[in-house]
């Protein structure tokens, strides 16, 4: 059995191709932005992944696959709780911003 380690490393060794495989698939992904059903942050499309209704950024892929082979997550929806408070703060962190802009 593998070590949480090196799930991890593994982990981040795959996610970081299918970033890569997507940008070399289609460039324009690299620059192309959504907002991710986890962390709420504005992210690339480059190596997001659609898991049924929730579009995921490549950093929260490789925090949904490492919790999936280590077991500590069995639906996606678990993620998506848990980072309820992260999609929070980047909601308040973006409607600032915009305060900020229409004030200057």
């Amino acid at each position: 059995m593998k070590s949480k380690e090196e799930v991890i490393a593994e982990m981040q060794l795959v996610v970081e191709q299918m970033r890569l495989d997507d940008i070399e698939e289609n460039p324009d992904s690299e620059t192309e932005q959504f907002q991710c059903d986890a962390c709420g942050g504005i992210k690339s499309l480059a190596g997001s992944v659609q898991y049924g209704n929730y579009r995921l950024c490549n950093d929260c892929v490789l925090l949904a696959e490492v919790g999936f082979e280590l077991g500590q997550i069995k639906e996606i929806d678990e993620l998506i709780d848990a980072m309820e408070d992260k999609r929070l703060e980047a909601d308040c962190e973006f409607l600032k911003k915009k305060k900020k802009r229409v004030n200057n």
